[in-house]
């Protein structure tokens, strides 16, 4: 690892605000149910880092698992139901180990549940971010996990890992800490002979040609793919990452080199198009001629009508719509400024012909570039 690569891990050692996050794995046994000794392992860490002056904010899977002994469940629920059932009942357990572990080093916690909505959202995060940021300067210790009691889709949004993202850029994070059951990221499968660990992650092509298709653990959701994406979210917003075992909690927040360290590459953007490029689910579709697409991609301007040449979906102004290259290819999301009932007649005319005709108000931007973030190309 390079001087500057060290450097940039001994920062963490002093950041100011870390958010932690834990996956299911790394809190419960073999038999799927929560073991209180990994639990208070991790604690321990957290507290000592508390103790040294640092805030920690806690992202923590595990309410489902919990829930599997005390139910009489043999696994994992695969259904919806069951996996909000048991939800409620494990975050509640889930929780009061959090409670007196915490406690024994004379700290508190405070409980939140969010969806990757609630963090992002226009009209939530703002009240999302008042009151973490009430909690640390309470001196509470903020425990996260995804509201999974009445989450739909949200419910395998990745184990909690692109929420624990959103939640660093939310409370603006120094550093994100990924701890789950591989000590690190590695070039294949780290059972297979001939992988190497990855120290050092500078930007995507660092990962080009890297194995990353093995599942995630049997009481989790997430794969290291849902780490990667994560990671990206966080990283792209100025955010780094460090991804390693829970074991190496301790070391990792001291700014040792262990697990993986995934540089920033970004800077902080604004939390409504963080939603929209990561969590925001589109409600139709945008389908955009060549001009259009070279416009909004090389030109970076608005998405005028007289470049869309078809609609797809129901939704309402302001909502989120994919905006699609003749290819078929999703180059961009925004919020649309008009319904899906209006859009169709303004297809393929001049602003100043709608004007002309509909009237003022109709001459305007289908998609506002201050709305609109482009979406990458999945390699």
């Amino acid at each position: 690892m390079t001087a500057a690569a060290l450097h940039d891990r001994a920062q963490l050692a002093s950041a100011a605000r870390v958010v932690v996050k834990v996956g299911s794995s790394s809190l419960t046994g073999a038999d799927g149910r929560l073991d209180p000794d990994r639990l208070r392992a991790l604690v321990d860490v957290l507290a000592a880092r508390r103790a040294a002056g640092g805030q920690v904010v806690l992202v923590s899977s595990g309410a489902i698992a919990a829930a599997i002994g005390p139910l009489g469940l043999s696994a994992r629920p695969r259904d919806l139901a069951s996996q909000q059932a048991a939800a409620s009942v494990g975050q509640g357990l889930l929780v009061a180990h959090y409670t007196k572990a915490f406690a024994d080093h004379g700290l508190r916690v405070g409980q939140v549940l969010l969806t990757a909505d609630d963090t992002v959202r226009r009209g939530h995060y703002r009240n999302a971010h008042r009151a973490l940021t009430r909690l640390l300067d309470l001196g509470v210790v903020p425990v996260i996990n995804e509201n999974d009691a009445v989450a739909t889709d949200e419910i395998r949004f990745g184990d909690n890992d692109r929420l624990a993202a959103l939640v660093s850029h939310l409370v603006h994070a120094d550093a994100l800490v990924l701890l789950t059951d591989v000590d690190s990221l590695y070039t294949g499968p780290p059972s297979l002979p001939g992988s190497r660990r990855i120290a050092h992650v500078t930007g995507p092509a660092d990962l080009e040609g890297i194995d990353v298709s093995r599942r995630g653990s049997a009481v989790g959701t997430g794969g290291m793919v849902t780490k990667l994406e994560s990671v990206a979210i966080a990283t792209q917003t100025g955010v780094p990452v460090v991804l390693t075992s829970a074991a190496q909690a301790a070391d990792a927040l001291a700014g040792r080199d262990v697990g993986t360290w995934f540089a920033a590459t970004g800077r902080r953007t604004s939390i409504r198009l963080l939603w929209l490029a990561h969590a925001a689910s589109t409600r139709g579709r945008l389908q955009l001629d060549e001009g259009a697409v070279r416009a909004v991609v090389e030109r970076r301007t608005s998405l005028l009508p007289a470049g869309v040449t078809g609609v797809e979906g129901t939704f309402e102004a302001g909502e989120p719509v994919d905006l699609v290259a003749p290819d078929g290819r999703v180059v961009g999301r925004g919020l649309v400024a008009f319904s899906s009932e209006e859009v169709p007649t303004l297809l393929g005319r001049s602003t100043h012909e709608l004007r002309e005709e509909l009237g003022e108000g109709y001459d305007r931007e289908l998609v506002h570039r201050d709305d609109l973030v482009l979406v990458r190309r999945r390699r």
